[in-house]
């Protein structure tokens, strides 16, 4: 029975570091989501569809210590270099754009350089060999990234990550992770000239099998038939984002035009601004609250004890519940709002409810969420 949250690691014992890492929310020109499937050999969440992502490299650039500094759990430009480098490592997508070309011009007897850009929607082209050699060369450390990228004349797009949340692994996890998560929107047709896009690829079958970009809803749609595995993080973000992009049933074989696309980007974006905090400052930690028959609820309010005694913290007007099978991933996945799942108790308030308090016996819930999170796993 769980009446006071989850299992605790042992005070003599140290907190498991949750160690930095990044992904990102990939929005395509059509406003489709980008995800991969992990390979089925992996030890923990084996053949499930994740967010292109991982841990960041010391080359991606400076970090706060790993124990005692709450600036550790904040977005930065090593977290936006390391999603980036990850995102192009796993799917062969680079979100960078040509740097800024310069020409020299004389004026009084003096060089000075101008600066002329690009179209600021294209994203660096690459061809194919370029491409798959570069993917090489960065993953086995042969060349950093970023040296790679301003050698083909390019600059990453750090600037167009928004952020979307943090994930905390919860604390009795003994492999844990602080993930920011990212949104990133892929250049619309400009001009009438549809955008190029690389096809998304695997990464040869290292860490995915697959590559893939399909709607929110459409992804969502897998996951409840059981083609697909998601997990709670994977699928709380794709039901707050299938709210606003993807085509509906009204909008018919054609698709929607590039206007209606970008008013759908615009609508997400406003929505990412509100809440308290914004939706880009909230920092999750899955916590068990009560068992529903066989299914667990868990709640998105609390951001970790790396961050007790701040002000960050999470959502605490939805949950999301579902069964919990250990290795084999979780089914009948669902997000709802935590008044309708969890009612007040008589003179209490419901904001400041502290998760993992209620009465219900929840067994041996912390220990399922501990078998589904626990592993070698690298990102959300």
């Amino acid at each position: 029975m769980l009446a006071d949250g989850p299992p605790r690691p042992s005070p003599s014992k140290p907190l498991p570091i949750a160690k930095p890492s990044a992904s990102i929310v990939l929005i395509s020109p059509a406003n489709e989501i980008l995800l991969l499937r992990r390979v089925k050999r992996s030890t923990s969440f084996a053949s499930a569809h994740v967010f292109p992502g991982g841990h960041i490299d010391a080359a991606d650039g400076p970090l706060p210590p790993l124990r005692g500094d709450v600036r550790l759990h904040e977005d930065s430009a090593t977290y936006r270099v390391g999603a980036i480098r990850e995102c192009f490592e796993e799917s062969g997508i680079l979100l960078a754009r040509r740097r800024k070309r310069r020409r020299r011009s004389s004026r009084e007897e003096e060089e000075e350089e101008e600066e002329e850009e690009e179209e600021p929607s294209t994203l660096l082209q690459l061809n194919d060999q370029e491409r798959d050699s570069g993917r090489r060369a960065v993953h086995d450390k042969k060349i950093g990234f970023q040296d790679w990228v301003r050698s083909h004349g390019g600059v990453l797009d750090t600037e167009g990550l928004q952020p979307f949340t943090r994930w905390l692994t919860p604390a009795h996890i003994p492999k844990r992770f602080s993930t920011q998560m990212y949104l990133y929107f892929l250049p619309l047709a400009h001009g009438g000239i549809p955008q190029t896009l690389h096809v998304p690829t695997s990464d040869g079958g290292v860490e995915h099998t697959e590559a893939e970009f399909l709607p929110a809803r459409q992804w969502l749609a897998r996951a409840r038939a059981d083609e697909i595995i998601l997990f709670p993080p994977q699928f709380f973000l794709l039901s707050l984002v299938a709210d606003f992009l993807g085509p509906s049933a009204a909008d018919g074989a054609e698709g929607l035009s590039t206007e209606a696309l970008q008013a759908q980007r615009e609508a997400l974006l406003r929505f990412v601004a509100t809440g308290d905090p914004p939706w880009g400052e909230k920092c999750i930690t899955l916590l068990p609250l009560k068992k529903d028959g066989e299914a667990l609820i868990m709640g998105l309010n609390e951001p970790g004890p790396e961050l007790e005694g701040t002000d960050r913290r999470g959502d605490g007007e939805r949950v999301i519940w579902g069964h919990f099978r250990g290795k084999d991933g979780t089914t009948g996945l669902k997000v709802g709002w935590r008044k309708d799942v969890m009612p007040a108790r008589p003179n209490t308030t419901r904001s400041n409810e502290p998760f993992g308090t209620g009465t219900t016996d929840m067994g041996d819930t912390g220990h399922d969420l501990e078998r589904v999170l626990r592993g070698p796993k690298e990102k959300l």
